[in-house]
């Protein structure tokens, strides 16, 4: 099976090959000023307390983390959105490893903050087998550190040029996006594994999020 980072990296060439190089070039320079704006330093890391939050999912059904850590650890995923490729991507290699985070007694969501409407035509696209829930103006985002607001010339060139809307995706004006990130959260609310990817189209292989699992004592 090809790992994820290898069909991300074939979305990219395929993606940004049939682009003009100004638009390129507007996507890689928004990227390395957001890592030079330090929102790394901020994002919650391993041992940090994890926020608690209470989420719809794309039926809207509230899901309350407290309640799930009850019952076992917590893995989760923040992604962009439904018109994001990479992220569509991820979430599908995701699904490939559903039963054996089941297996560890884990429970596995994806938060983005979209509508819950985007949210379940991934569901539906990707025949999804988790649950993927609306995190509104990215506020549990923002718990995690991982809230940025997107600015010109990127916002023109999404708006007027990708003809991509964030507030038609996510139903609020903020023009703000998750870092794509996973958590894996231990029964005692603290966070067991951490990792962000500021640079979108650069993601681990979901299997380590599985061996991660197999280390945790709560």
């Amino acid at each position: 099976m090809m790992e994820l980072q290898q069909s991300l990296d074939r979305l990219k060439e395929r993606i940004e090959g049939g682009m003009p190089s100004e638009f390129v070039g507007i996507m890689h320079q928004a990227t390395r000023d957001l890592e030079a704006s330090g929102i790394g330093d901020g994002i919650l890391k391993a041992r940090d307390k994890a926020p608690s939050f209470k989420l719809p999912n794309q039926k809207g059904e509230l899901i309350s983390s407290e309640e799930i850590l009850a019952k076992g650890p917590l893995v989760i995923t923040f992604y962009r959105g439904v018109w994001c490729p990479y992220c569509n991507t991820d979430l599908a290699y995701l699904k490939r490893y559903k039963e054996e985070l089941d297996a560890k007694g884990a429970t596995l969501f994806s938060i983005s903050p979209q509508t819950q409407e985007n949210n379940q035509q991934i569901v539906d696209g990707q025949k999804l087998n988790y649950d993927l829930l609306s995190d509104k103006g990215n506020a549990v985002a923002e718990s995690f550190g991982l809230r940025w607001e997107m600015v010109d010339p990127l916002k023109s060139l999404y708006a007027n040029k990708f003809r991509i809307s964030l507030p038609d995706y996510n139903g609020e004006d903020s023009w703000t996006l998750p870092v794509p990130a996973r958590f894996i959260i231990g029964q005692d609310g603290v966070i067991k594994y951490a990792e962000y990817s500021i640079d979108y189209t650069k993601r681990p292989n979901p299997d380590v999020l599985v061996s991660k699992l197999e280390s945790i004592k709560n």
